[in-house]
């Protein structure tokens, strides 16, 4: 593996502590991406309860289970992501299914859209809060403050080149949140469970 494609170091010692059972090293990782987990299971859920139980699941998977994380894959927080977003969708196809067997109002093909559409948003959000600031900052602006690309570069003090840079780059990166890969997947990391 090439030097630039090494994980980064602070993934690998993660693991490894978490290997070795260190207790505060879940702790770390918790304070780390506690809140990208609840986030991304509250999008695909939208009950903040269900939403808690999940986050619950992906560190006790984590603990249980460090050596699933391979990091020739990719970031510890894009397998975390995706371990969330397949949890997630499990629960909801789960839950749907049941009320639709209890005679519930839908098809399964509402549930399947349903289940589709709560997974790009989460991709979406996770996308968004992966992206350099630069370019989230810019997005922010444009989507949020409503600034065009000559707004956007006065506010961030950039050329108006450089701002549309920012917000094409940016949205480039969005238009790949209908792709069909959990969120953060790189390409073959995953499918939508």
């Amino acid at each position: 593996m090439a030097k630039k494609d090494a994980p980064p170091r602070w993934d690998l010692r993660m693991q490894q502590r978490l290997t070795r059972g260190e207790a505060a090293a879940l702790g770390e990782l918790y304070d780390r991406f506690a809140s990208l987990v609840h986030g991304l299971a509250h999008r695909v859920l939208e009950d903040e309860r269900a939403a808690d139980g999940i986050t619950r699941e992906v560190f006790a998977h984590v603990w249980e289970h460090p050596d699933a994380y391979d990091p020739k894959q990719g970031p510890l927080r894009t397998w975390v992501a995706t371990l969330t977003h397949r949890l997630a969708v499990q629960r909801l196809r789960a839950t749907e299914t049941a009320a639709l067997a209890r005679g519930g109002p839908g098809t399964t093909e509402e549930l399947e859209s349903k289940v589709r559409h709560a997974s790009v948003a989460a991709r979406a959000d996770y996308i968004v809060q992966s992206m350099p600031a630069p370019l989230r900052a810019a997005l922010e602006l444009a989507y949020f403050q409503r600034r065009d690309y000559r707004q956007t570069a006065a506010d961030l003090g950039v050329t108006e080149d450089e701002a549309r840079r920012r917000l094409r780059l940016g949205l480039q990166l969005l238009s790949t949140a209908h792709d069909t890969a959990a969120p953060g997947a790189p390409p073959g990391h995953g499918g939508a469970a």
